[in-house]
């Protein structure tokens, strides 16, 4: 049984909290938060303790922790943990800083314990068909990923402000997913965004409406793009072109009835949002770690998958200030 010492205690934690406690192979021991109210609450719901941070760590009967704190937290918790000998789940990014997370990347490695990065969309299971179905050759060699990734609304500026902007908080996981399908990271990148959605994005020096175009070294192409309002819900979609024909993974809906009257033909709307949207993508994801971790076979995704996605987010970043495209090994 894989104790796991859960770190943050927010909206993200309980999902996490969920996956945790409903896996037959792993229970939730402890729980902590900057706010001890959040983490006694939710230790409450899982029969779990609520501890500090550094008990949590410092536990040897404690196996593994997942890390759903704040991002400028991230690096230090995972070079923390497994220096005490813990496996680690980590939310993304590592880190708002690429510097900063290439160093934990190097920390981590010397202490030679298991580290995953929280890229749920890899274990949708609509993703993975699609993943599958290319690498049986179905499409013969992939030419043009197209990946659209609209939330239904802008969260609060005053999350803007700290998350690090819309590559590093939102199109990150695109970034990632885009490594997971091409198989490779892109050699450049070019970008370009701007804030139309809502003002305040703009005052707070970020954007709010972006794609990206990235470049691979034999000629293959994605393009990005990402929104932080679309009114009709949470639109999540990936098309791929191969030489001999295409893959589409299309949104979840909320029902799948369809309406056909004389005054037309109408459908039901996205789901609303990620936790709608990927509750079993999380569940999977969290079932690929414990696996990992507990037979020492090969994690899904690394600290190097989230080192990359993070480096293509700082190109973008670059591209979008500068106007011109960025070579990723010039970062």
């Amino acid at each position: 049984m894989l104790k796991v010492g859960l770190l943050g205690a927010g909206r993200i934690a309980g999902v996490h909290a969920t996956a945790i406690s409903s896996h037959p192979g792993s229970t939730l021991v402890a729980v902590s938060d900057i706010n001890q109210a959040a983490a006694e609450k939710l230790a409450a719901q899982y029969g779990a303790e609520a501890r500090d941070t550094d008990a949590i760590i410092a536990d040897p009967a404690i196996d593994a922790v997942l890390i759903a704190t704040s991002t400028d937290t991230h690096s230090d918790l995972i070079e923390r943990a497994t220096a005490a000998g813990k496996a680690v789940l980590c939310e993304k990014p590592v880190d708002l800083s690429l510097e900063r997370a290439r160093a934990c990347q190097k920390v981590a490695a010397a202490n030679g314990k298991p580290v995953m990065i929280g890229f749920n969309r890899r274990f949708d299971p609509n993703f993975g068909a699609l993943k599958a179905a290319l690498e049986a050759g179905e499409i013969g060699k992939p030419e043009l990923l197209a990946i659209t990734s609209f939330d239904p609304a802008p969260p609060p500026v005053a999350y803007i402000k700290v998350s690090g902007g819309l590559f590093r908080d939102m199109m990150i996981h695109d970034f990632d997913m885009a490594n997971f399908i091409m198989g490779e990271a892109p050699v450049s990148v070019s970008a370009v965004g701007s804030s139309i959605v809502d003002p305040e994005i703009g005052a707070a020096g970020d954007v709010d409406t972006a794609v990206v175009t990235l470049t691979y070294a034999d000629g293959r192409i994605a393009v990005i793009n990402n929104s932080r309002r679309a009114v009709y819900g949470y639109d999540q979609r990936v098309e791929l072109l191969g030489s001999e024909g295409l893959l589409q993974a299309q949104n979840m809906l909320e029902n799948t009835v369809v309406k056909s009257t004389v005054n037309g033909v109408t459908g039901a709307k996205p789901t609303y949002f990620f936790l709608e949207r990927y509750m079993p993508a999380y569940a999977a994801e969290w079932y690929a770690f414990v696996e990992a971790v507990t037979s020492g076979g090969p994690l899904p995704v690394t600290l190097d998958d989230g080192v990359a996605a993070l480096a293509m987010a700082e190109a973008a970043t670059l591209s979008a200030q500068s106007g011109a495209p960025v070579r990723l090994d010039s970062i």
